[in-house]
């Protein structure tokens, strides 16, 4: 696929060059000008020869590069119980497009585990078109583990929006197959409009977790940021003693209405949202929330870099690291795996986030 793409790539810009040269050459003659063909036909060689090599090297090389990024969050909004709480932020795996590099897959687990992360936040797009893509992985991505375990929402790929010959009812059936492989198969802890607390003494961090399926700009009608509200009010809560590991131990979900949930008069609750396109932070978090840190992915950044911006800035207004508005703030990771299998500029990432506490 990714060669004919290339062959497609590479014949419209030899074709748009040679447009351009006929452009000019008319222009040239109702001068009374003749211009020269050879150099036009050097710089046309040169700049489809330059074109092979950067797409080359891009899937070669570029899509295989790791980035690891330590950053740090530093806020009042951090309970002294989570200060130097480590969580791993990661995004848009897309397996069908590291189907032929199950060794870097393996890689980026390894490195992931070797963090000794507290939490691991997965914010969508395991797969691009269905569960099946996940099922050659499996035991890779069941290595991956934490403290708290790993928490996951679901991207607009994994809604199989972009599966055109299925019926909504098939489409339905899909997500709900990808659902039970995340929860069950993984142990992953799925939060759909949901969310999940984890306490240290009597502070507790509030993972909520939305069905995020906004497709803006991509052909579709309907948007969707899924039910903040509802997320932000019910908890998914699996029981579980010390020696079960939910990153590979699953139980019967438990839906808690946080209202209800009694708590300690001096608990402190720190929000963070997992919401896979990071529009809904600008869109719905800060006009009409408080929660302090949303983690986001699906940009990618465009998978490609150009003079220092990446390809995302032309279609996002927030597309890649940290953004910060009136005491909220989002972090946007530029994902591991590819829609198209090209990264220029713009390896995979692993976001290592430390919480500090801010007096």
């Amino acid at each position: 696929m990714f060669i004919l793409f290339l062959i497609f790539c590479t014949i419209v810009l030899f074709l748009c060059l040679t447009i351009i040269w006929c452009i000019c050459w008319l222009v040239a003659r109702l001068c009374h000008h003749t211009l020269p063909y050879a150099p036009f036909a050097y710089i046309r060689l040169t700049l489809v020869a330059l074109f092979l090599c950067t797409m080359l090297y891009g899937y070669w090389f570029g899509r295989k590069q790791l980035l690891i990024t330590e950053t740090t969050y530093t806020s009042s909004q951090v309970p002294a119980a989570f200060d130097g709480y480590k969580i791993v932020h990661i995004s848009d795996l897309h397996l069908s497009s590291l189907a032929d590099s199950p060794a870097f897959l393996q890689r980026v687990i390894d490195t992931i585990n070797a963090q000794q992360p507290d939490l691991i936040c997965f914010t969508g797009d395991l797969v691009s078109f269905g569960v099946e893509e996940a099922f050659p992985f499996t035991n890779i991505l069941r290595q991956m583990h934490s403290k708290d375990g790993i928490m996951s929402v679901l991207g607009n790929h994994d809604f199989a929006l972009y599966h055109h010959g299925l019926t909504d009812a098939e489409k339905g059936e899909k997500v709900n197959q990808l659902t039970t492989y995340q929860r069950d198969t993984l142990g992953w802890q799925l939060l759909r409009n949901q969310s999940y607390l984890i306490q240290r003494d009597s502070a507790y961090l509030q993972i909520i977790g939305v069905d995020n399926t906004s497709c803006q700009g991509q052909g579709f009608q309907t948007i969707s940021r899924g039910n903040l509200p509802a997320a932000m009010t019910f908890l998914s809560q699996e029981p579980r003693t010390k020696s079960q590991d939910i990153s590979v131990t699953t139980k019967q979900t438990e839906v808690i209405n946080l209202d209800s949930l009694f708590l300690a008069p001096e608990s402190k609750i720190m929000q963070i949202l997992l919401s896979h396109d990071p529009s809904h932070w600008r869109g719905e978090v800060v006009p009409t929330t408080d929660i302090p840190l949303t983690l986001s992915g699906h940009t990618h950044a465009g998978q490609v870099r150009l003079f220092g911006y990446p390809l995302s800035s032309l279609m996002f207004t927030e597309s890649e690291g940290w953004y910060h508005i009136a005491g909220q703030s989002l972090h946007i990771n530029t994902g591991l795996g590819c829609t198209l299998p090209v990264r220029i500029g713009v390896p995979a990432e692993i976001t290592v986030i430390t919480l500090l506490n801010q007096q």
